[in-house]
């Protein structure tokens, strides 16, 4: 029943798109989906959009798991040192609000333009969220779990091992969850400046020669791809943590 209404939503909101986008806007700013199925098909017999598509996913990928690799273990480190908290944890907070697009000439002078640059932008953009959603699940571990395994011997990095780590991994999935669709963001930022493929820069490219149908043909694809890495995301998560399985949304 939930998929029926999926389905039935999207589907009456293409043919609104259809048929009343044409009347209320001008067709050659909103082309309506008939025409952007048109410059998809198009895209795919010259072999741009598959090249674009998997480089994508490739920098997405590979930026996704430097950031949620780095942000795991330094969140984990300044929820349980006091030290790292008052210290790192602090600068991380300065970092945070920095927007990607405003590291984009940074990432371009210090990397050039070649593939380092994009996942760069797109690690730097995962790693705060999975950061700050670990750094406050370890910061908020019970003491009485901490006692009752030093009290068994545990060392300090046992208890991360064995304690801090666990008990943070809701946080820490929920935190690379949202990683996933910033990384989408990311990569669109990172492909528009210095790029020569991806589903970034055909969209800017596009935007060039005023391919409008191209450019939502693009925003269609991306979209599609960020809500199949969600779903693919969480069916992960449920089948290695299945206890963790929560209402999907």
């Amino acid at each position: 029943m939930r998929h029926l209404r999926t389905v039935l939503a999207v589907a009456i909101a293409l043919l609104l798109w259809q048929f009343a986008a044409p009347v209320a806007f001008d067709a050659s700013l909103i082309p309506p989906p008939t025409e952007v199925s048109l410059a998809l098909l198009e895209m795919v017999r010259t072999g741009e959009l598959v090249h674009d598509v998997l480089l994508s996913i490739w920098r997405v990928l590979v930026g996704f798991a430097i950031g949620s690799v780095a942000g795991t273990c330094l969140g984990l480190l300044t929820g349980r040192i006091r030290a790292l908290t008052d210290t790192l944890g602090q600068i991380f907070h300065l970092l945070r609000p920095i927007p990607v697009i405003a590291m984009v000439p940074l990432a371009l002078v210090w990397f050039g333009i070649g593939e380092v640059s994009k996942y760069f932008l797109v690690s730097w953009g995962v790693f705060f969220p999975v950061w700050i959603s670990t750094h406050l699940g370890a910061s908020s571990i019970e003491q009485r779990y901490l006692w009752a395994a030093q009290s068994l011997g545990a060392r300090r990095a046992q208890l991360f091992y064995w304690v801090s780590f666990p008990s943070s991994l809701p946080m820490i999935i929920a935190g690379m969850r949202t990683g996933i669709a910033i990384g989408f963001v990311c990569v669109v930022a990172a492909e528009m400046s210095g790029a020569f493929g991806g589903i970034g820069y055909r969209i800017y490219a596009s935007h060039m020669v005023f391919r409008v149908d191209k450019m939502l043909g693009g925003i269609v694809v991306l979209g599609l791809l960020g809500a199949i890495a969600d779903r693919c995301f969480a069916l992960v998560v449920g089948r290695l943590f299945p206890w963790l399985k929560a209402r999907d949304t």
